[in-house]
């Protein structure tokens, strides 16, 4: 994961971090109608792993995931890409949405490198 700019790291973890606080906001409020909530939780806990991945992997912060967990995580955030490219594609240019989308994929692309990059460790 070279020649990743500092922009972009900070826009990744920023977006990582947005995206985290809206599924807890989601969870909290399907918690609260009785709705299921475990797509929510897996998502919750992938985008989570993936947040942990790319500050393990540029500031070095100690992680306690297993190689399942990585496994997992890889999986559920891949299948997270066609719901937002859809939601991309839709979106008008110049958008904030469009922008935020953006910055979504490329903190979730990161994090996929990033859970690769530490399974072959």
């Amino acid at each position: 994961m070279v020649n990743v700019s500092n922009l972009d790291k900070f826009e990744s973890i920023k977006s990582l971090q947005s995206t985290i606080r809206k599924l807890e906001n989601a969870l909290s409020q399907m918690t609260h109608n009785g709705a299921n909530t475990t797509l929510v939780k897996k998502r919750l806990k992938a985008v989570s792993i993936g947040l942990a991945m790319l500050e393990n992997v540029w500031n070095q912060s100690p992680h306690h995931y297993t190689q399942e967990d990585l496994a997992e995580a890889r999986n559920v955030i891949t299948g997270l890409f066609p719901s937002i490219e859809n939601s991309y594609a839709k979106s008008k240019i110049g958008s904030p949405q469009k922008t935020l989308l953006e910055r979504r994929i490329k903190a979730l692309a990161l994090s996929i490198q990033a859970i690769d990059e530490l399974s072959t460790k």
